[in-house]
């Protein structure tokens, strides 16, 4: 079943601003918020829709990503997008979506709504690590067929031996309360704690080795799995790869893959479609010949008319880059150019004197050719 559109989600049009997107959250959370609908699974399920889609409409690169590529930019197995890129998690919800109801930052949904389950009480909200962010460097054949890569990563982890006790300030909920008095009548409004930053615990002893927050630095190697056709700029995230957060029942954050392609010596990438030139001498235009062209995904043997004309584009249907919306496979397109030798000794001067008044050397291009813009115009068609 296709994915729901997100701007659809959040009852949107493709152009909404960023504050109409928080708007249209906000109005879908409301209305299918677990506390105004308990037990209602339907309700839960698009309560998760709406986070997810604000997720990344929320986010200038997700959101730019998302109006280019659709839901296939990230897609793949470690394609990022949404939380983890797979279910979503209620906890993750609140404690990232929490204040945009004016909660400030915690899992309350500020005067109108409890934590989710709590029938009204107040609820812990998970601690989430620092993002990290790294650069990976692909070739055109590794775009081509998609690659595994393993990269060393220094990330913050929790160090063996730490303990940690309740947190007395908000007593283990995370949250600090605060009732003020408006026209509307007291209005209760949900905080993150200060002491213990919504994790609901504090440190009690802690290695030497150890930070503050009882984390360490330790170097990992991480596998990323790039999926085929990716583009330079791409962001790909693996889940839970990121710094960890102090607290039993934290969760690491994620590291965030940029892509970067390398230049090809030879070849030109143009979105989907490859672009080769291949030189041939001028007795090879005349006579023909045959050429093995090394494409991005092996050796590929064509053959060369005889009197083919420089210029001419030879078009290798689906042996270019793969979509990364899975529409199909580009082209590989060999661009034919002539090779008019240089240098030429006595013998060979001779014979292309003799040729120049010859009929079959004299220039006769057809009317009905078409011009090297007309060409490439028709291959795109």
């Amino acid at each position: 079943m296709a994915k729901q559109d997100f701007y659809e989600i959040l009852g949107l049009s493709k152009s909404a601003t960023q504050a109409e997107i928080k708007k249209g959250y906000r109005k879908m959370a409301i209305k299918y918020h677990p506390d105004k609908n308990p037990d209602d699974t339907a309700a839960e399920e698009n309560f998760k829709k709406a986070a997810e889609a604000y997720e990344v409409l929320s986010d200038e690169n997700k959101k730019a990503r998302y109006d280019q590529y659709g839901h296939a930019g990230f897609e793949g197995p470690q394609g990022g997008g949404g939380f983890g890129g797979g279910g979503m998690n209620m906890d993750d919800i609140f404690s990232q979506f929490g204040d945009i109801f004016g909660g400030g930052g915690g899992g309350g949904f500020g005067g109108g709504f409890g934590g989710f389950g709590g029938g009204g009480g107040q609820r812990q909200a998970r601690v989430k690590g620092s993002n990290m962010r790294i650069r990976v460097k692909l070739t055109l054949e590794e775009i081509a067929k998609g690659v595994e890569k393993k990269v060393k990563v220094r990330r913050k982890v929790q160090a063996e031996g730490v303990t940690y006790k309740t947190c007395t300030t908000c007593n283990g909920s995370g949250q600090q309360m605060r009732v003020t008095n408006t026209i509307l009548g007291r209005m209760q409004t949900a905080t993150t704690c200060g002491t213990c930053s919504g994790a609901g615990e504090i440190i009690s002893t802690k290695p030497s080795e150890a930070d503050a927050q009882g984390l360490i630095t330790r170097e990992e190697t991480v596998s990323i799995n790039i999926p085929a056709g990716v583009t330079e700029g791409v962001q790909l995230k693996v889940g839970g790869k990121g710094n960890e957060a102090p607290g039993k029942n934290s969760i690491a954050g994620d590291l965030l893959v940029l892509i970067e392609e390398v230049p090809h010596d030879i070849l030109k990438r143009e979105g989907t479609n490859i672009h080769y030139d291949l030189y041939i001498n001028f007795s090879e235009a005349v006579l023909g010949t045959s050429k093995e062209v090394d494409t991005v995904t092996g050796k590929v043997k064509i053959k060369i008319d005889a009197g083919t004309q420089s210029g001419k584009i030879l078009r290798l249907k689906g042996k270019g880059l793969p979509s990364i919306e899975r529409y199909g496979t580009g082209d590989f397109l060999i661009h034919i150019n002539v090779w008019t030798p240089q240098e030429l000794n006595k013998e060979q001067k001779q014979f292309f004197d003799k040729m120049s008044d010859n009929e079959n050397f004299r220039p006769s291009p057809n009317k009905s050719d078409k011009s090297f813009f007309e060409k490439v115009k028709d291959m795109f068609s």
